[in-house]
């Protein structure tokens, strides 16, 4: 789910290789099919759709872990489009910068996420917490024998707690082999109100970021200038840039806007009263349509202004309750997608 301040911790206060031989049927000398799921590597080379699901609590009863997995199963069913999934590590941190892991161990639920869908399943590791870079390629050794092969490494909540971990940097740097090795991808986080954002991501493409994640936006001009920047950075770097993904979230009410506030998104007061005013029961609706507008607007100026940057969209759930809410907005995404056209191949993601 979304990043708090420095990278991305999901923290809530208030509660096979990636490239599956898997392909829509439409794949051949016809040009990329946009209207069904692709291998990663393939899809994030032309318009990528994930999907991000809510994992299970640790103390969840396994009877509930089994309707959860099968009610993703369900809704990605509906979705060809969708072309990969990303399971969050779900981690408090205190004030200290210790952390409790509500979600446990998710490995197992994408595991079988990843097995009942067909579709690439990538988890998410906060890296700050582990004790050195040992770990973490131990950690990444035993994921990718799992397969499990595409990563999305983490860091802190906060810049100024001294965490034990290796940083996201280092981190890539240690898991980079382990995952090339295994056909998968790495992953990090994109936060575009952060100053210096563009440069962070160069460093960390330069190190095997072959994608980013953003915190959720819901206001375009902070995502369009970190975009324009990160091209502009790779272009004089003569760098390859990695696919950015812009995560967006259905918002229902005030308890939503609370918790994606506290999470570190950046939501102006102009999007949450264009979300909230009005009919309660439309908020919803609202909150997707801002998402669209969001994603177009982005879409069009990078078109506009022939940024080579590769865009794509990651919808996340935001809670349990959301999950229904969450589908449809994937549903929406597909149908925009399904009319794109690649008008140029961009270069293939590295490793």
């Amino acid at each position: 789910m979304l990043g708090a301040a420095v990278d991305y911790v999901h923290c809530n206060p208030l509660s096979g290789p990636n490239d599956l031989s898997r392909v829509g049927s439409g794949s051949g000398d016809a040009g990329p099919n946009l209207t069904e799921s692709r291998p990663l590597r393939e899809a994030l080379g032309s318009f990528p759709l994930l999907f991000e699901p809510t994992p299970p609590l640790a103390r969840v009863q396994a009877a509930r872990v089994e309707e959860r997995l099968d009610s993703v199963a369900r809704l990605v069913a509906s979705v060809p489009r969708a072309d990969a999934l990303l399971v969050p590590e779900l981690v408090d941190e205190n004030h200290e910068g210790k952390p409790h892991y509500r979600s446990g161990d998710i490995r197992p639920f994408a595991r079988a996420l990843q097995s009942r869908t067909g579709r690439a399943t990538i988890v998410n590791k906060v890296v700050a917490y582990l004790s050195d870079p040992g770990t973490l390629g131990r950690w990444a050794e035993e994921t990718t024998e799992q397969g499990l092969t595409s990563l999305v490494l983490v860091g802190g909540a906060s810049r100024f707690i001294p965490y034990p971990g290796p940083s996201v940097i280092e981190a890539n740097r240690a898991c980079r082999p382990i995952v090339q090795r295994a056909g998968g991808l790495l992953g990090n986080i994109a936060i575009p109100q952060r100053v210096g954002e563009p440069h962070r991501m160069l460093s960390k493409t330069r190190v095997g970021a072959a994608f980013f994640t953003t915190q959720i936006v819901f206001d375009a001009d902070q995502v369009v200038q970190m975009v324009r920047q990160y091209d502009l950075l790779c272009r004089q770097a003569a760098t390859p840039p990695a696919t950015v993904l812009l995560s967006v979230a259905p918002l229902a009410d005030e308890q939503d806007v609370e918790f994606v506030r506290w999470l570190g998104a950046d939501l102006p007061d102009a999007a949450e009263r264009a979300i909230l005013e009005g009919d309660d029961a439309e908020a919803l609706r609202r909150s997707e349509e801002r998402a669209l507008e969001v994603w177009e607007t982005v879409r069009e100026v990078a078109a506009r202004e022939s940024l080579e940057v590769p865009l794509g969209i990651n919808v996340e759930q935001i809670s349990v309750r959301h999950l229904e809410a969450a589908g449809h907005l994937l549903g929406e995404f597909a149908g925009r997608f399904s009319g794109l056209a690649r008008s140029s191949v961009p270069a293939a993601p590295r490793g």
